[in-house]
C-alpha cells in the first residue's frame, strides 16, 4: 500500500506526500547504508510510492485499482481508503438495510 509505505493519511495533501517522502528518503537513502540490499530495496519502494502519489493521474488510478484485499487493512484503515466509494453509493441512494 504506497500510503502505508509513504507513512501517509489516505487524504493526503501533495505537501504532506511531499515531506513525508523527504524525510523517508534521507532516512532509507542507500548512501547511508553502504552494500545493504535490503536498504536499496526500500528506497525503490518510496520512490515508487511517492512516483505514483505525487501524480493526481496515477493517484487517481491507483486510488480506483488499488490494493482491495480486505484482510490488509484494519476496519478503520478500510473505512479510510475507500470512504470516497462509500460517501458515492451513500450520495445515490444506495440502501444499507435490506427492506
Amino acid at each position: 500500500d504506497y500510503y502505508k509505505i509513504l507513512e501517509v493519511d489516505y487524504d493526503a495533501t501533495d505537501e504532506n506526500i511531499r515531506l513525508s517522502y523527504r524525510k523517508l528518503a534521507l532516512k532509507w537513502h542507500p548512501d547511508k547504508h553502504k552494500g545493504d540490499s535490503a536498504v536499496t530495496a526500500k528506497f525503490q519502494e518510496i520512490n515508487e510510492a511517492y512516483n505514483v502519489l505525487i501524480d493526481p493521474d496515477k493517484r487517481f488510478e491507483y486510488d480506483l485499482t488499488g490494493i482491495y484485499e480486505i484482510d490488509k487493512y484494519t476496519l478503520r484503515e478500510y473505512l479510510a481508503r475507500f470512504k470516497g466509494m462509500i460517501l458515492t453509493c451513500n450520495g445515490l441512494g444506495i440502501s444499507h438495510n435490506s427492506t
